[in-house]
């Protein structure tokens, strides 16, 4: 006689083994890619010749959220005029720091805020435009180009 018990509990059993670790894989995923660090891909002549379009770059989320971030880092950050879709800029100046803004008057950083540009000056909507960005905003700090591959490198100071 088959006991189609022990076969369904058997099942049932592996089923749920597999879901577990699934989602035990989904979770670790998730909290690496939010809090530790993720890829981006950029689009738009803005940082060029630094970066061009269709650049996949590594990122990190760590040093934005200990505000450790530094005048020359590459940062990824939410549109301040847009906020679904995101921008990568250089950070030029700090809070406090005295910068040219729009029409080149100067003006200083307010504090809790950082000046952003793009590499390409003439091609670039950023703080000139759009004034100092909340450091809210930032969601990372671009550490590396991994793609393509005859162009990997690091785009951190030293």
């Amino acid at each position: 006689m088959i006991n189609w018990n022990m076969g369904f509990t058997s099942i049932l059993g592996k089923t749920l083994g597999f879901a577990g670790c699934a989602l035990q894989y989904a979770c670790f995923t998730h909290c690496t890619f939010e809090y530790v660090g993720d890829f981006v891909m950029c689009s738009g002549p803005s940082m060029e010749p630094t970066l061009e379009t269709n650049n996949i770059l590594f990122t990190e989320h760590i040093t934005p959220r200990m505000q450790r971030l530094r005048r020359g880092d590459i940062i990824i950050a939410k549109c301040p005029t847009n906020p679904k879709q995101n921008i990568c800029k250089r950070i030029t100046g700090l809070p406090g720091d005295k910068v040219k803004g729009h029409f080149m008057r100067s003006q200083y950083v307010p504090r809790g805020h950082v000046w952003l540009e793009g590499d390409n000056s003439s091609n670039s909507s950023d703080s000139r435009i759009y004034g100092a960005v909340p450091q809210g905003l930032i969601r990372s700090r671009v550490v590396c180009r991994v793609w393509p591959l005859d162009k990997i490198s690091t785009l951190t100071q030293v």
